[in-house]
């Protein structure tokens, strides 16, 4: 069975609300377009949580599943969740070959949990991840620096400029703010 990979995830938070934008390709075997429109960033827990997933589709979702699971059982904790859904990972035969990451938000909050169980606060409120992850973070963070434009705009430009360079990042872009 080929895997399906493919994607780039950037969120931005400024001025008190927290954007995540993701764009819509997936890719099977690093060589096929199989989808261009697929939804990687949504809303969860009551429309209170975005989150923004890359990696390999089905992990993806069984991620964002057990990550659920944790928000219900720690009543919306962000941090709580992210920790727990951590240590789960890490101690979890199944869930520790996981092959994706995840952005998550809340309206204080901006966490990435990493493909090795890690919870992160991103550094100057940006981050990325995914294949053109890298292209989005520094067009991000470029205009943070020297723009006075929004957390949504400014996810929704790095990921266009990813998009630009990126052979695994479309232009199909979904974005979701909270606040």
């Amino acid at each position: 069975m080929q895997e399906m990979h493919g994607t780039t995830i950037c969120a931005v938070k400024r001025d008190g609300k927290i954007a995540i934008a993701g764009d819509g390709q997936v890719t099977l075997s690093n060589s096929v377009i199989f989808k261009n429109n697929a939804k990687k960033v949504r809303r969860i827990y009551d429309d209170k949580v975005i989150i923004g997933f890359a990696g390999s589709v089905a992990d993806a979702f069984s991620l964002s599943e057990r990550f659920e699971e944790m928000l219900n059982k720690y009543s919306g904790n962000l941090m709580r969740s992210a920790v727990a859904l951590a240590q789960l990972w890490r101690e979890d035969k199944i869930m520790h070959k996981l092959d994706a990451m995840m952005i998550v938000a809340d309206k204080d909050t901006l966490l990435i949990l990493s493909g090795a169980g890690d919870v992160i606060e991103p550094q100057d409120n940006v981050c990325a991840i995914g294949s053109g992850g890298n292209y989005a973070l520094a067009a991000a963070k470029a205009l943070k620096q020297n723009t006075d434009y929004s957390a949504k705009d400014i996810a929704f430009k790095a990921l266009k400029i990813a998009s630009e360079i990126c052979v695994f990042t479309n232009d199909n872009i979904t974005v979701e703010e909270i606040f």
